[in-house]
């Protein structure tokens, strides 16, 4: 018998779920949310391995629950973290029903998928008296909203012993993830010369007006055409209004869809000159998701998750997508991935983050589809 999704009790176990802020720079906030999904997991009859964060991120959560046959299982991906700050439920962004809008942090991206999906795992493990054909493992992170620089290896250990990787990462509308853009981060940082900035200002270069010129060069470089972006998300500088800053550094997050433009991408990051005379550029190479173009076992997963929708009346099709998650790594492998499986919503990374409710029904009934089908 199908398994059904109750749309209730998803809204309750995604608000609380978002009920507990997680914002990936706070190590102890995270922690209490994979505290809550080991809690969660255990209760479907997993077992939990923990492993103690590294790089000054929470820890790493697996869920194993053993198949009733030996070989690759399926491998399901999921973030806890958001880049929402403690207080957003206090101050910007509480949790409220409006309609079909369910609003709060992390409720698309992406607890409102991971909820959804641990929802339709749990009944059918209860369904088939405690264990599935095949192993399931869960992976839980604490770090995906900044590239997940400390649980990349896990997550690729991971999936080098699966046979099939499930990302119920947001959707959009009826439009599922079959392949991700690479996504390539780097630090510039502008070195300058000091001075007062009173009385000797002419004596001085200012690494903040340097700055500014390269951040208008470097995100001249897009062409939103291509899929080929540059976006500087976060700068530091300055000590003091009466002193010449030396030093300002910057974040840049660039998106590449073809090979030829990560090499492009990496040419011109590295190659990148100081705009005016007294100043230097040092560039760091940060964490990289790399290019996800969908092969044969990522269509395969796709062509029964259509077959499910179809069956069921609901509109399906699929994307490489610019976004990038977790399933870069698995799909850049070679391991047959299926990523974007979430709720879908709006307002994503921002203090209107909602989910649609709507989307609950049409993806609990696909995602358990599909564990049905690769699982069971």
């Amino acid at each position: 018998m199908p398994v059904t999704t109750d749309v209730e009790a998803v809204i309750a176990d995604i608000i609380r779920w978002a009920s507990i802020e997680s914002p990936t720079y706070d190590a102890a906030a995270v922690n209490r949310m994979l505290d809550e999904g080991g809690r969660d997991l255990r209760d479907m009859g997993f077992r939990i391995e923990r492993q103690p964060g590294t790089m000054g991120f929470a820890d790493v959560l697996i869920g194993r629950l053993d198949g009733h046959e030996p070989g690759p299982g399926l491998l399901i991906l999921a973030h806890v973290d958001t880049v929402h700050a403690v207080g957003s439920l206090a101050g910007p962004l509480p949790i409220r029903r409006d309609g079909d809008r369910l609003y709060g942090p992390g409720v698309t991206d992406m607890k409102g998928g991971t909820v959804l999906t641990l929802h339709v795992l749990g009944k059918l493990i209860a369904a088939k008296g405690g264990k599935l054909k095949r192993s399931v493992t869960v992976v839980l992170i604490p770090d995906e909203e900044v590239g997940s620089p400390s649980s990349r290896a896990t997550i690729e250990a991971e999936a080098r012993k699966a046979a099939h990787v499930l990302v119920p990462e947001p959707g959009r509308d009826h439009v599922c993830v079959s392949g991700r853009h690479a996504v390539l981060r780097y630090n510039i940082h502008v070195h300058g010369k000091p001075s007062h900035a009173g009385a000797a200002i002419g004596r001085g270069v200012s690494a903040i007006r340097a700055m500014a010129r390269i951040i208008e060069t470097v995100e001249d470089w897009s062409d939103y055409e291509r899929g080929q972006t540059f976006a500087v998300g976060r700068v530091n500088a300055g000590t003091w209004v009466n002193v010449v800053p030396v030093i300002c550094s910057a974040e840049v997050l660039c998106v590449a869809a073809t090979p030829d433009d990560v090499a492009d991408i990496d040419l011109r990051l590295k190659t990148l000159r100081a705009p005016f005379p007294g100043t230097r550029v040092t560039i760091e190479a940060g964490p990289v998701r790399p290019l996800f173009v969908a092969s044969e076992g990522t269509m395969a997963i796709y062509a029964k998750a259509k077959a499910i929708a179809d069956r069921n009346g609901f509109p399906i099709d699929h994307m490489q997508s610019g976004g990038g998650s977790d399933g870069n790594f698995t799909g850049a492998l070679g391991v047959p991935t299926l990523d974007g499986l979430g709720v879908w919503g709006g307002g994503i990374h921002t203090k209107e983050e909602y989910c649609d409710i709507r989307s609950i029904t049409p993806r609990g009934t696909i995602v358990a589809g599909l564990i049905e089908e690769l699982a069971c």
